[in-house]
């Protein structure tokens, strides 16, 4: 009996540090840098999938539904794009962290981004010419002096914000509070940190609905793009077979209302606001249900900024998948070679420098890398709830931060506002 008494007591002292040690278990997702490194190419031959396979139907359906017939058949050589916005500048980005590290300070990203020399439209353009006029970060993108600040722009950039911090919700909104500020503000910002948030979770997820919750949980929930993605979610669930009747209820709501377009640039049949493009994203992983044509077809049929939108989906898709089940009608004619367009970096550079920046981001999260005996390694990304930024909105916007670069800050930017 004493022995039987002794040993439940040594059970009872034993089981909370059992339970602790599982807890600790459970506060790291586990991802081999293997795989990171295979999804986190595949992320970025999705982006140039998407834009390429999109790309000659730009804006040639405002309003409307591109036509089968209107969409061009893939060809391999698709793959590569080199001279696209939806790829370069966000490797702007990438090159001021590879640069100056994730502590790089906000003026300074925007010195970066002003010394640029591809050319630009809309919120990027504004602020950019702001920046180089002497108005700095985070007034750049204040609705104040740009009125573009609810357009595309950066979410069609922030894709390395979610490639280079898998699983890490709060590093996608920390990135957007950092280069998203550069040209946009509130559901322009929130577009970006949306689909940062989407890429976080698709090393992880291979669910659409899951992944698009989880770059819902990346912005604040009563922000008109939230209300938007959150229809376009009840929509599909009425209709899961039927992507022109979700298609009509996005454009008579989010197109056709002027409730919906308060901030817009444009009033008419053009529409590069954030909130409908991201709407066409969302229509791409949903109805694509994890086949890559039909993603990419259906995020360019929806129409309006018709590369960009197959470039994000695309991209959010093949990260779930990775390179090893990319099809080789996608690979075959991939050039690692050819330096992207105003940027440092061919297809392998640009790997080998979002995972430095990640191996980087996952420690400075609080996790860590773990090594094997045979030397590989594998990031322990730690569990965290993701906590969006205060609700802005661009027609009821708070106030400026009278942010102004110095003389000395002026004078590392060569030029002036309207040249490339």
């Amino acid at each position: 009996m004493r022995r039987i008494l002794t040993l439940v007591l040594i059970g009872l002292f034993a089981m909370p540090a059992a339970l602790s040690d599982f807890a600790r278990c459970q506060e790291f997702r586990r991802l081999p840098l293997a795989e990171y490194r295979d999804k986190m190419e595949a992320a970025w031959l999705g982006q140039m999938a998407g834009v390429g396979w999109g790309g000659p139907t730009e804006f040639h359906a405002q309003g409307r539904i591109l036509r089968a017939d209107e969409m061009p058949a893939w060809q391999p050589d698709m793959i590569n794009q080199f001279d696209q916005d939806d790829l370069y500048v966000e490797m702007t980005f990438l090159r001021t962290l590879e640069q100056h590290g994730w502590d790089v300070s906000l003026k300074q990203a925007g010195i970066d981004f002003a010394n640029s020399r591809y050319p630009l439209w809309h919120a990027n353009r504004n602020g950019r010419d702001n920046l180089r006029s002497g108005i700095a970060p985070p007034d750049s993108g204040h609705p104040q002096f740009n009125h573009h600040a609810d357009d595309i722009d950066y979410q069609i950039e922030a894709d390395f914000s979610g490639i280079i911090s898998p699983g890490m919700p709060n590093a996608v909104i920390a990135l957007g509070e950092k280069f998203g500020r550069l040209m946009n503000y509130g559901d322009g910002l929130y577009g970006g940190q949306f689909v940062g948030g989407m890429y976080a979770e698709a090393f992880f997820e291979s669910d659409p609905v899951r992944i698009v919750e989880a770059g819902l949980r990346c912005i604040p929930a009563e922000s008109q793009y939230a209300e938007c993605i959150r229809d376009v979610l009840a929509w599909w669930r009425e209709s899961p077979d039927d992507w022109q009747a979700a298609w009509k209820k996005i454009n008579d709501k989010y197109h056709l209302n002027p409730d919906y377009r308060r901030a817009s640039c444009s009033k008419g049949d053009f529409n590069i606001d954030a909130k409908i493009n991201g709407a066409y994203i969302v229509m791409g992983l949903l109805y694509g249900n994890g086949d890559i044509d039909r993603t990419i077809i259906i995020a360019t049929r929806c129409g309006q900024d018709s590369d960009c939108n197959p470039a994000n989906a695309a991209g959010i898709l093949f990260t779930t998948l990775g390179m090893a089940k990319i099809p080789e009608r996608f690979t075959s004619a991939l050039n690692r070679e050819t330096v992207f367009s105003h940027t440092e970096y061919n297809f392998d550079r640009l790997i080998e420098v979002c995972e430095k920046l990640a191996k980087d981001a996952v420690v400075r999260q609080g996790g860590r890398i773990e090594r094997d005996a045979d030397g590989n390694e594998t990031l322990l990304i730690p569990v965290a709830e993701a906590k969006p930024g205060p609700l802005e909105q661009c027609w009821a916007p708070g106030p400026i931060a009278d942010s102004r670069f110095s003389e000395q800050e002026k004078a590392a930017i060569p030029y002036p506002p309207g040249e490339r």
